[in-house]
Parts: C-alpha cells; sequence; structure tokens
C-alpha cells in the first residue's frame, strides 16, 4: 500500500510537471506561428483575446500620458536590474478604441520616489509589435487600490484598467517590436521559458515512481537465506 501510494504520487507530479511544459511549448508554438503571419491592422472595434493573442499586429494612432503607467519590479534580463515597464494607452486614429502598448523597460532610480521620465511623443505614431494577453492571476504585496489614478502598479492587471477607463479597450497588450520607435529595452522573455526545467521534473517525478516499482520488486523476489 506504501509503494501504491508513492507510485501514484510520484506519477501524478510527473504529469503536472510534464502538463507545465507542454503548455508553455504550445504557447511559443502558437507565437513563432503567428508571428511569421502577414501583418495585421489592429481592429477598431472590439476583438476577441483568443483572435489577438500573438498576431503581429500594427498600430496608427496618439498616445495618451494622462493615463500611462509604470510595472514595478521588472528585471532586465541583460544587467539583473530592477526597473519598470512603461504601459501607454493608444488611440486608434479614427476610432475610440484603445489599446495599451508596452514600450519596454526603463531603469528604476535608487531614491524609488523618483520616477523615470518617459513621456510618450505627442502626434500621430505609427507602431509594431506582438499582441499578448496578460495573465489574470498574480501575486501581489498588498492590495491595489481602485482606479487606474496611480502611477506605478505592480502588476499589470488589465480588469482594473478597463474598469476605470473612460473608454473602449482592446483585450491584449501589444509588446513593440525591437526596431519600432518610441520604446526603451525590449528583452521580451519567452512562453517556453524555462520550459525544459519542467520536462527535466517530469522525467525524475517518472524515475522514482520506476524506482519505487523496481525496489519493490527487488525486496519481493529475492531468494531468503
Amino acid at each position: 500500500m506504501l509503494v501504491a501510494a508513492l507510485v501514484a504520487g510520484f506519477i501524478s507530479l510527473g504529469l503536472w510537471q510534464f502538463a507545465k511544459y507542454q503548455h508553455k511549448t504550445a504557447v511559443q508554438a502558437e507565437l513563432d506561428q503567428r508571428g511569421r503571419d502577414a501583418l495585421i491592422a489592429m481592429p477598431r472595434r472590439p476583438a476577441s483575446a483568443d483572435f489577438l493573442r500573438h498576431r503581429h499586429v500594427e498600430l496608427t494612432g496618439e498616445f495618451e500620458a494622462a493615463r500611462q503607467i509604470l510595472i514595478d519590479n521588472r528585471v532586465d534580463p541583460a544587467t539583473e536590474r530592477a526597473g519598470y515597464h512603461v504601459v501607454t494607452p493608444l488611440r486608434l486614429a479614427g476610432s475610440d478604441m484603445r489599446v495599451l502598448v508596452n514600450r519596454g523597460w526603463v531603469p528604476a532610480a535608487a531614491d524609488r520616489r523618483i520616477l523615470p521620465d518617459v513621456a510618450p511623443p505627442s502626434g500621430e505614431v505609427t507602431l509594431s509589435g506582438i499582441a499578448v494577453v496578460p495573465p489574470q492571476k498574480f501575486f501581489t504585496l498588498a492590495a491595489a487600490p481602485a482606479g487606474a489614478g496611480e502611477p506605478v502598479w505592480q502588476n499589470l492587471d488589465l480588469a482594473r484598467y478597463v474598469a476605470s477607463a473612460p473608454w473602449p479597450l482592446q483585450p491584449v497588450v501589444v509588446q513593440l517590436d525591437a526596431a519600432a520607435p518610441h520604446g526603451y529595452a525590449r528583452d521580451w522573455s519567452r512562453p517556453d521559458e524555462r520550459a525544459d526545467k519542467h520536462l527535466s521534473y517530469a522525467l525524475q517525478w517518472f524515475g522514482f515512481a520506476a524506482s519505487s516499482v523496481g525496489i519493490w520488486l527487488f525486496f519481493l523476489f529475492r531468494r531468503k537465506p
């Protein structure tokens, strides 16, 4: 009974890690496929997150600095320095529709009360990037204040932003292309980052299950003196 419980537990943990590996690799495969498709214009009418996710999109419109936010505790992978992601709403030309644009990473000052000067350009701009759906579950150190008036957020809570916005907003955030203007450091993380680690963990758990069965069989069938 003990061996059966151990084997069941090890297999369950292995399947859990393998499912995480499959999910990450599937998301990356979708991003790679849609990223190779032709550039599409960001719709001026509400579109579904499933349709827009991982599309390579083009946007023409004007930034709105009044509702720009900084996402705190973002680490630059090249320097391992803490900073912010600069997220600015852009009003699409010829409509009331807005879309959030992640313009990249900027370093934080030693005095966190001093915020970086990241005002967006005025006038009409044309940009391109990858549309991503931000996570809906995240860790927060404290309860977020209501509304979108705070300039610094712990996480990009799209539902919170939509609830306070006086205009329609697409359900994605556009990560600005590396070559696009009006941005900062853009070393976007891959969805399959550390996926191989999950596969390694899965194989270890399956190995523990096999070892448990092997040890049990050894003691079960060994010859008694």
